[in-house]
């Protein structure tokens, strides 16, 4: 320390001094897109406290607007999209970008509306959240240059920057849990015109399809009435019809427990007799008896990796669109063997 405080210090000094590598104080020191705000503010932090010279760099961010659609915030779902709130919200204020969230119904996210929704806010970027635009309004963001990032969404042409879970990945990991526990015949519940939970689906073909003699079977659900209440009824009754099936991989952890609910009803053990495996972690995983298996999305972290990628869109608007994943972690239960809580 002191003999750097004799000396003009170098990138490497402030590497080792802020922990991090010498290529990101170089990223950070050129002002280069891709680093995250605090990271970034930390790097400028520790260059200036050891005089090494940073060229003063005012940057004023735009502010942004997140859409988000009412059914889902207001329904069933409300949990999950409440933690990407709170992660936007918390990256937005990070990087000093004044921030605004506003419920819409999916029928008006038309162009005339957005335009004025954004107009209304003052912001100059729209985050998208749990929303798939049409090909109407993808045409339009992308002709009026608007900076567009899809929360808990993917841009099938990946026009549009997005960050989502792995959803393909992670549903290939839940459906292997069961297969690993020996289980040959597995239902998928599933539902919703969502790229996402096409992905869902593709994961569990996939994992299937990776394990001679295994065999899945799609059962989509309509949402009328309630998740949990219809995945119950549909369990009863594929349950009645074909006994066979002994696992089931759930499109989220509200369908998990209508499945495990009928199951039991059934007077099968679980896990020894039918296995379940959820998605999202939500708060009523821990509320079942047994506990739910299932996988963790960590939301938080998809509203502030957003916030990161609308910075970047920002510093640079022709840049190629990013999608960017995170992963997915399988949480321990009670509804699949000890023995493959991998």
């Amino acid at each position: 320390m002191n003999e750097i405080k004799t000396r003009r210090p170098r990138q490497v000094d402030i590497a080792n001094l802020a922990g991090v590598s010498v290529s990101t104080v170089s990223r950070v020191l050129a002002n280069e897109p891709g680093i995250s705000e605090s990271v970034r503010r930390h790097i400028l932090k520790v260059a200036a406290e050891h005089g090494y010279p940073v060229k003063a760099v005012s940057e004023n961010v735009g502010g942004g607007l997140a859409l988000i659609a009412s059914d889902s915030a207001t329904g069933g779902l409300s949990v999950f999209y409440e933690s990407i709130v709170e992660g936007l919200r918390a990256g937005a204020a990070d990087a000093g970008m004044p921030f605004e969230v506003r419920l819409v119904r999916e029928d008006r996210t038309a162009p005339e509306f957005i335009g004025e929704y954004m107009q209304a806010a003052e912001a100059e970027g729209l985050f998208l959240v749990g929303i798939d635009p049409s090909d109407t309004l993808r045409t339009w963001l992308e002709t009026t240059g608007t900076p567009t990032v899809l929360v808990n969404g993917t841009d099938p042409r990946l026009r549009l920057d997005g960050v989502s879970p792995s959803n393909f990945f992670g549903a290939y990991e839940a459906t292997s849990r069961l297969t690993k526990a020996g289980h040959r015949r597995i239902l998928h519940l599933t539902g919703s015109h969502r790229h996402t939970i096409r992905e869902r689906v593709r994961g569990f073909e996939a994992a299937i399809a990776a394990v001679p003699g295994a065999e899945g079977l799609l059962v989509p659900l309509t949402f009328q009435g309630g998740a949990s209440r219809e995945a119950h009824e549909r369990t009863v009754a594929l349950l009645a019809e074909d006994p066979g099936y002994t696992a089931a991989f759930c499109m989220n952890d509200f369908i998990a427990v209508g499945v495990l609910e009928a199951v039991t009803e059934a007077g099968l053990r679980v896990p020894e007799d039918f296995a379940i495996v959820g998605f999202d972690d939500l708060p009523c995983a821990v509320m079942t008896n047994p506990r739910l298996s299932t996988m963790r999305v960590d939301r938080a972290a998809l509203g502030r990796e957003a916030i990161s990628l609308m910075i970047s869109r920002y510093r640079d608007r022709s840049a190629p669109a990013r999608h960017i994943c995170h992963a997915v972690v399988p949480v321990a239960g009670g509804t699949v063997p000890d023995r493959d809580k991998l």
